[in-house]
């Protein structure tokens, strides 16, 4: 191994870029535990020589641990170094509390990247210089400006390009923006009284929502500016989010979840959930028909309902993977802990698709998607 890839001693190596969504939830995340780390840039180099060869995959962010463990997807990432790190961790141990963090990982991990990119790409007036010289700073570190920002053009079109497979087209833009501006306000109205989702102590739900509220919602121009107006508050959550100083504090007591949260919760079961419950059934059929165990990133189209609008996006399977996680949890409740939550979950409109069984389900091996049950 060329020595410019040897791990460190005494502290994880995170190989990310401002821009990436899911970099920022791991930064956040290991300067918030107060992890040591450092960070090295993700070049074209970089990429080719460590990234690939030692993921087979070519997405950042990736952690390297002193023992040389090279680790790729950033819930995995986290639940790895939780395990290590195990002072002040990031899940409540209540049910309730436990639940909720889980749920809005999924939510900002997964549903929230669609405003992410739409308010990314779809504003080049304002964004596309400072996105473009983004880009080609971090893949071509040494090259003149104007060579970089050319680079990163290349680079951007191809990310631009996902745009409509989230679903985002002009028939959806509107109610793409009323749902987001609808979130910062809820969000903004949380944080009057709270510093983090769940009281004092970030939880996984905050590294979840830290992803497209930090690399795409704060850091570009022309949502940032929509931030700052109309939700100081969840500005200034981003960047305490963000400060490289370590959290202490605790979650709420007696398992509470904010009325404000619920909001929240409200809003995924609406927009996220007919997605999430549709993609397992056109897995099930994907599965049928190719039962060779190969998952492509996308599997087809479905319809999916915005506000009363309709639109056509395609169906990740991944997310179904990251909804197993709440759903796994909730399963290992015992029935008495269930039944206190059953009121809750049918108010949040969560119950129904929390005890509706997942036929085809899934898991990550060697940083691939995989059938869990598959021979």
């Amino acid at each position: 191994m060329s020595e410019k890839y040897l791990p460190d001693k005494n502290k994880q190596i995170l190989y990310g870029a401002e821009f990436s969504l899911y970099s920022g939830k791991i930064r956040s995340y290991l300067r918030k535990k107060g992890i040591p780390y450092i960070e090295r840039l993700s070049d074209l180099k970089t990429y080719k020589n460590f990234i690939l060869p030692r993921t087979g995959v070519k997405f950042i962010p990736v952690v390297q641990t002193p023992d040389n463990i090279v680790i790729q997807d950033t819930t995995e990432i986290i639940d790895r170094l939780e395990q290590k790190f195990t002072q002040n961790s990031i899940y409540p141990i209540t049910p309730k509390q436990k639940l909720t963090a889980l749920l809005l990982e999924v939510y900002g991990d997964e549903w929230l990247l669609i405003p992410a990119m739409h308010y990314r790409w779809n504003f080049p007036k304002e964004n596309i210089a400072f996105i473009y010289q983004e880009f080609g700073r971090t893949l071509y570190p040494r090259c003149p400006r104007f060579i970089q920002k050319i680079k990163g053009k290349k680079l951007g079109k191809k990310f631009k390009a996902f745009v409509p497979k989230l679903g985002i087209t002009q028939n959806s833009i509107p109610a793409i923006e009323s749902s987001y501006l609808q979130l910062l306000r809820d969000l903004n109205n949380h944080f009057k009284k709270h510093k983090y989702l769940l009281g004092n102590s970030p939880s996984i739900g905050d590294f979840g929502l830290i992803a497209p509220l930090y690399a795409h919602l704060y850091r570009d121009l022309y949502p940032r500016n929509i931030m700052k107006k109309t939700a100081p508050r969840v500005l200034f959550w981003v960047e305490r989010m963000m400060a490289n100083k370590p959290f202490s504090g605790n979650f709420l007591p007696d398992d509470e979840v904010p009325e404000s949260i619920n909001l929240i919760l409200k809003r995924m079961a609406n927009e996220q959930i007919p997605v999430l419950l549709d993609t397992s059934k056109v897995l099930d059929n994907w599965y049928e028909k190719n039962p060779n165990n190969d998952i492509p990133r996308m599997i087809g189209k479905h319809i999916f309902t915005l506000d009363g609008v309709e639109e056509n996006r395609a169906v990740f399977p991944y997310s179904l993977w990251m909804w197993q996680r709440p759903y796994d949890y909730y399963h290992t409740l015992t029935e008495e802990q269930k039944l206190l939550l059953k009121y809750w979950l049918e108010e949040v409109g969560l119950y129904d698709a929390l005890n509706k069984p997942i036929n085809t389900r899934l898991k990550r091996f060697n940083n691939y998607l995989l059938i869990e049950n598959f021979l």
